[in-house]
């Protein structure tokens, strides 16, 4: 799967080298895609300020995450699929419940005008590693957020 500055998401055959689908919705540039463990779900972050959930078999969106105020910039998906976090321009990270697709926390940078460029989620499901423009790195820990 690729992003890119047409606003859609291409899904690629790697073994045949061709194009299977190409996703539309998003109404500014795609910064970024996370594919779930399972490999049948995706999440793209955009200049548009939402995330889209896409279904990979189908090659259909199944919801729109809205809450920041600025461009999104990276996602990852944690390991058991269940949620994803986001990093924003609008200097916060949010963390997604992607079967309701609310957003369930934010955090906010220590730095005034620094927004977040990049956001990954460990193996061990819990912990959240982010960077911030200024060069400034976050180590979050998801405990009492999840059930």
């Amino acid at each position: 799967m690729t992003s890119s500055k047409d606003k859609t998401l291409k899904l690629w055959d790697l073994e045949q080298g061709r194009e299977l689908a190409t996703l539309s919705g998003h109404s500014g540039w795609v910064n970024a895609v996370a594919i779930a463990p399972d490999g049948k779900r995706a999440v793209s972050a955009s200049d548009d300020k939402t995330l889209k959930l896409w279904d990979l078999e189908q090659g259909r969106e199944l919801a729109t995450l809205s809450g920041h105020s600025g461009w999104v910039n990276a996602v990852a998906i944690a390991p058991d699929g269940k949620l994803a976090v986001s990093a924003s321009d609008d200097e916060t990270l949010k963390l997604w419940d992607l079967a309701t697709g609310r957003a369930i926390a934010t955090f906010t940078g220590e730095f005034s005008f620094k927004s977040f460029k990049s956001c990954a989620v460990a193996s061990d499901g819990v912990t959240v590693v982010a960077g911030e423009m200024s060069g400034q790195m976050y180590f979050l820990r998801l405990e009492g957020l999840r059930d």
